[in-house]
């Protein structure tokens, strides 16, 4: 996206939304202009959650530790290994580490995420990775992972290590899934291509659902439109109005932590 096109569109985003995530499958620090991009959340006082595989940190380190917009940043290290499977890990994780460190003296408050998002996927690598973290940071990591209700766990500071299964993109190709069910999209996220498409979450990466263009017509009025209407208030009621939904797995993941949430209520009671 071009950075002036980026501009108008959080121009509107911005008193919508707590939270501005600078990616929607791309990889945000792979932008030619990222540091114009940062410029343009921070004139607009947004607040950025960054998603990274990390391997360009070095690139933009001091940028993103300058940046007064920038509060949490999340490195997808199973992405590591799901696209270099033949590379070592400590070349790759050694400046993430270096990030972290250099995060907790320059910016205390600045959260650091670890994704290990490949559980029960009889995937070995995460040992890997407990032993390289240990040892650079002096600790004892608990193997014990809960990919419930809770799926983080704070081992250093502000950094975590985040838990979650792995996922399958909605595709007409899985089967259907019914239609009956809870989403998160359109209720509180949506996402925004780069040629300015508006989706309802960040799994619709092909676009399937347009819900309307912001370089077409106001957010405002997109928020506003039937079919966004229509879709939002189907998840608040437990239906799911898309085809699309109907094919996506995931959605099964929240009717299970809204139990979990519930039984760990319970029993607290």
């Amino acid at each position: 996206m071009d950075v002036a096109e980026f501009e108008a569109a959080l121009k509107e985003v911005a008193p919508l939304a707590e939270i501005v995530c600078l990616h929607l499958l791309g990889e945000p620090l792979a932008h030619p202009r990222f540091s114009e991009i940062l410029d343009v959340c921070e004139r607009y006082k947004a607040q950025i959650d960054l998603t990274t595989n990390g391997i360009l940190i070095k690139r933009h380190k001091e940028r993103i530790l300058q940046s007064s917009s920038i509060r949490q940043v999340n490195f997808s290290i199973q992405a590591f290994k799901d696209n270099f499977p033949e590379r070592d890990l400590g070349p790759y994780l050694l400046p993430l580490f270096e990030f972290t460190t250099a995060a907790h003296e320059q910016r205390p408050e600045l959260y650091t995420n670890f994704r290990l998002w490949n559980q029960q996927s009889n995937d070995s690598d995460n040992e890997e990775v407990f032993l390289q973290v240990e040892k650079f940071f002096g600790i004892t990591i608990n193997r014990n992972v809960e990919t419930g209700a809770i799926k983080s766990k704070r081992i250093w500071n502000k950094l975590y290590l985040h838990f979650d299964s792995r996922f399958e993109w909605p595709s007409f190709a899985l089967p259907h899934q019914g239609t009956k069910g809870r989403c998160h999209g359109t209720v509180n996220h949506i996402g925004i291509h780069a040629d300015g498409t508006v989706v309802p979450c960040c799994l619709d990466k092909s676009g399937v659902i347009k819900l309307g263009n912001v370089k077409e017509q106001s957010l405002q009025k997109i928020l506003e439109s039937e079919r966004f209407i229509k879709m939002r208030d189907g998840f608040l009621n437990g239906v799911l109005v898309e085809d699309l939904c109907q094919h996506c797995s995931y959605i099964k993941r929240f009717d299970k932590s809204e139990k979990q949430v519930q039984n760990l209520a319970s029993k607290d009671s």
